[in-house]
Protein backbone atom coordinates (compact mmCIF):
# COMPACT_ATOMS: atom_id res chain seq x y z
CA UNK A 1 0.00 0.00 0.00
CA UNK A 2 1.15 3.80 -0.97
CA UNK A 3 1.98 6.01 1.68
CA UNK A 4 1.17 9.65 0.36
CA UNK A 5 1.21 11.37 3.70
CA UNK A 6 5.29 12.03 3.14
CA UNK A 7 4.64 13.94 -0.74
CA UNK A 8 4.13 17.53 -0.90
CA UNK A 9 0.46 18.89 -1.29
CA UNK A 10 -1.53 15.73 -1.00
CA UNK A 11 -1.51 15.56 3.13
CA UNK A 12 -5.29 15.41 3.04
CA UNK A 13 -6.94 14.10 -0.36
CA UNK A 14 -10.33 15.54 -1.10
CA UNK A 15 -12.22 16.26 -4.13
CA UNK A 16 -11.86 18.99 -5.92
CA UNK A 17 -14.27 20.94 -7.74
CA UNK A 18 -13.52 24.71 -9.37
CA UNK A 19 -10.09 24.52 -7.96
CA UNK A 20 -11.58 23.34 -4.51
CA UNK A 21 -13.26 26.52 -4.01
CA UNK A 22 -16.53 24.76 -2.92
CA UNK A 23 -15.14 21.26 -1.65
CA UNK A 24 -14.48 22.18 1.80
CA UNK A 25 -14.72 19.26 4.45
CA UNK A 26 -17.91 19.88 6.89
CA UNK A 27 -18.28 17.54 9.32
CA UNK A 28 -16.15 14.85 7.69
CA UNK A 29 -18.77 14.97 4.98
CA UNK A 30 -17.54 17.33 1.98
CA UNK A 31 -19.52 20.34 1.03
CA UNK A 32 -20.75 19.43 -1.93
CA UNK A 33 -21.71 16.02 -0.62
CA UNK A 34 -23.87 17.71 2.07
CA UNK A 35 -25.72 20.53 -0.50
CA UNK A 36 -26.52 17.36 -2.86
CA UNK A 37 -27.94 15.58 -0.16
CA UNK A 38 -29.92 18.83 1.02
CA UNK A 39 -31.07 18.95 -2.33
CA UNK A 40 -32.04 15.32 -2.50
CA UNK A 41 -34.02 15.54 1.03
CA UNK A 42 -35.34 19.27 -0.71
CA UNK A 43 -36.88 17.71 -3.78
CA UNK A 44 -37.55 13.85 -2.03
CA UNK A 45 -40.19 15.52 0.25
CA UNK A 46 -42.28 17.22 -2.14
CA UNK A 47 -41.81 14.26 -4.55
CA UNK A 48 -43.28 11.37 -2.63
CA UNK A 49 -46.52 13.86 -1.40
CA UNK A 50 -47.03 14.56 -4.73
CA UNK A 51 -46.49 10.59 -5.93
CA UNK A 52 -49.36 9.57 -3.39
CA UNK A 53 -51.50 11.96 -4.69
CA UNK A 54 -51.20 10.75 -8.00
CA UNK A 55 -51.57 6.69 -6.95
CA UNK A 56 -54.85 8.14 -4.80
CA UNK A 57 -55.79 9.45 -8.65
CA UNK A 58 -55.39 6.80 -9.94
CA UNK A 59 -57.20 4.35 -7.62
CA UNK A 60 -59.72 6.50 -7.55
CA UNK A 61 -60.41 6.03 -11.64
CA UNK A 62 -58.77 9.63 -12.61
CA UNK A 63 -55.96 8.47 -14.72
CA UNK A 64 -55.42 12.05 -16.33
CA UNK A 65 -55.35 13.91 -12.95
CA UNK A 66 -52.91 10.91 -11.48
CA UNK A 67 -50.71 11.68 -14.93
CA UNK A 68 -50.46 15.32 -14.15
CA UNK A 69 -49.22 14.71 -10.25
CA UNK A 70 -47.01 12.55 -11.52
CA UNK A 71 -45.08 14.74 -13.88
CA UNK A 72 -46.07 17.30 -11.16
CA UNK A 73 -44.08 15.48 -8.65
CA UNK A 74 -40.91 15.18 -11.10
CA UNK A 75 -40.92 19.19 -11.83
CA UNK A 76 -41.23 19.13 -7.37
CA UNK A 77 -38.05 17.37 -6.87
CA UNK A 78 -35.81 19.05 -9.77
CA UNK A 79 -36.67 21.99 -8.63
CA UNK A 80 -35.47 21.11 -4.72
CA UNK A 81 -32.91 19.28 -6.19
CA UNK A 82 -31.37 22.19 -7.62
CA UNK A 83 -32.13 24.73 -5.22
CA UNK A 84 -28.65 24.32 -3.71
CA UNK A 85 -27.30 26.00 -5.95
CA UNK A 86 -27.94 29.47 -4.51
CA UNK A 87 -26.11 28.04 -1.01
CA UNK A 88 -23.17 27.90 -2.89
CA UNK A 89 -21.37 31.18 -1.63
CA UNK A 90 -18.11 30.89 -3.37
CA UNK A 91 -20.93 31.94 -6.90
CA UNK A 92 -22.08 35.11 -7.24
CA UNK A 93 -25.56 35.78 -8.14
CA UNK A 94 -24.95 35.88 -11.50
CA UNK A 95 -23.75 32.71 -11.74
CA UNK A 96 -25.94 31.07 -9.70
CA UNK A 97 -28.97 32.31 -11.57
CA UNK A 98 -27.34 30.84 -14.85
CA UNK A 99 -26.77 27.48 -13.39
CA UNK A 100 -29.98 27.19 -11.75
CA UNK A 101 -31.87 28.42 -15.55
CA UNK A 102 -29.43 25.94 -17.21
CA UNK A 103 -30.52 23.07 -14.86
CA UNK A 104 -33.98 23.85 -15.04
CA UNK A 105 -33.76 23.71 -18.95
CA UNK A 106 -32.06 20.06 -19.02
CA UNK A 107 -34.75 19.19 -16.51
CA UNK A 108 -38.23 20.82 -16.13
CA UNK A 109 -38.48 22.11 -19.63
CA UNK A 110 -37.99 18.58 -21.14
CA UNK A 111 -40.63 17.21 -18.41
CA UNK A 112 -43.37 19.97 -19.40
CA UNK A 113 -42.61 18.85 -23.53
CA UNK A 114 -43.45 15.24 -21.97
CA UNK A 115 -46.35 16.23 -19.67
CA UNK A 116 -48.98 15.95 -22.81
CA UNK A 117 -50.72 18.84 -21.68
CA UNK A 118 -49.05 21.00 -24.54
CA UNK A 119 -49.79 20.40 -28.25
CA UNK A 120 -46.15 19.56 -30.04
CA UNK A 121 -47.41 19.44 -33.62
CA UNK A 122 -44.37 22.15 -35.04
CA UNK A 123 -41.40 23.79 -33.99
CA UNK A 124 -43.80 26.76 -33.11
CA UNK A 125 -45.71 25.11 -30.84
CA UNK A 126 -42.39 23.87 -28.81
CA UNK A 127 -41.42 27.48 -28.63
CA UNK A 128 -44.61 28.25 -27.78
CA UNK A 129 -43.81 26.10 -24.65
CA UNK A 130 -40.66 27.64 -24.05
CA UNK A 131 -41.80 30.68 -24.22
CA UNK A 132 -44.13 30.48 -21.40
CA UNK A 133 -41.41 28.58 -19.64
CA UNK A 134 -39.27 31.28 -19.33
CA UNK A 135 -42.32 33.55 -18.60
CA UNK A 136 -43.28 31.40 -15.83
CA UNK A 137 -39.43 31.51 -14.51
CA UNK A 138 -39.50 35.41 -14.30
CA UNK A 139 -42.88 35.32 -12.71
CA UNK A 140 -41.09 32.97 -10.01
CA UNK A 141 -37.66 34.27 -9.85
CA UNK A 142 -38.71 38.02 -9.43
CA UNK A 143 -41.83 36.90 -6.99
CA UNK A 144 -38.98 34.41 -4.79
CA UNK A 145 -36.42 37.68 -5.20
CA UNK A 146 -38.26 40.20 -4.19
CA UNK A 147 -39.90 37.92 -1.06
CA UNK A 148 -37.03 37.14 0.25
CA UNK A 149 -35.70 40.58 0.13
CA UNK A 150 -38.96 41.65 1.91
CA UNK A 151 -37.75 39.04 5.06
CA UNK A 152 -34.54 40.26 4.79
CA UNK A 153 -35.57 43.70 5.64
CA UNK A 154 -37.73 42.78 8.49
CA UNK A 155 -34.78 40.46 9.95
CA UNK A 156 -32.66 43.52 10.20
CA UNK A 157 -35.19 45.22 11.63
CA UNK A 158 -35.84 43.29 14.24
CA UNK A 159 -32.50 43.16 15.26
CA UNK A 160 -31.89 46.75 15.40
Amino acid sequence: MTDFSNLEGLQTLRPMLYKGQIAEKKGGISYIMQLFLNGLIRGTIPFIILLLISIWSKLQGSVGTSRIFLFYSLIAFFLGLTSVIYQIKQWNFLKQIVAHYIAMLMTVFPTLLLLGAYTLDSFGDVLKVYLEFNKVGLILFFSSFFIIKLFKKMNVAKRD
